[in-house]
């Protein structure tokens, strides 16, 4: 079976979860919003609580693959962020691009997305490789 490192999973999730606070936040949060054309109302008509938690567990899978993926012979920081950056690469963005491609969405909110997943896979990689 596999041998996971919940501390090392729960950390790096956490870690991305906040990055996406971020990312999301004061850093393209703007951006993001005119991208899609989101108002402030629109985005308070949802169950933040729930969205919250839930973008959490969702956050916590990749977190798991990844500390599974690297043997702890393959471990430390710097292969964990490769092996997280190659997963953002190959593993997210391409499928988003093919979304947003068919649901002509503009590249800003391609770029945002894209962006924020694999930088997130990377920091998540990152650390439960030096964990």
């Amino acid at each position: 079976m596999f041998d996971i490192n919940i501390p090392a999973v729960l950390t790096a999730a956490a870690v991305a979860f906040a990055l996406g606070g971020l990312w999301y936040g004061p850093l393209f949060g703007k951006a993001w919003m005119r991208a899609f054309n989101f108002t402030e109302a629109d985005l308070a008509k949802g169950n933040m609580p729930l969205i919250y938690a839930a973008a959490f567990v969702f956050t916590l899978i990749p977190a798991g693959f990844l500390d599974i993926l690297l043997d702890d012979h393959l471990a430390n920081a710097m292969s964990g962020a490769v092996y997280g950056l190659a997963a953002g690469l190959v593993f997210a963005a391409p499928p988003t691009a093919t979304q947003y491609l068919f649901e002509g969405r503009p590249l800003k909110a391609f770029v945002i997305n894209a962006g924020y997943s694999v930088l997130a896979l990377t920091v998540m990689g990152a650390i439960v490789g030096a964990w």
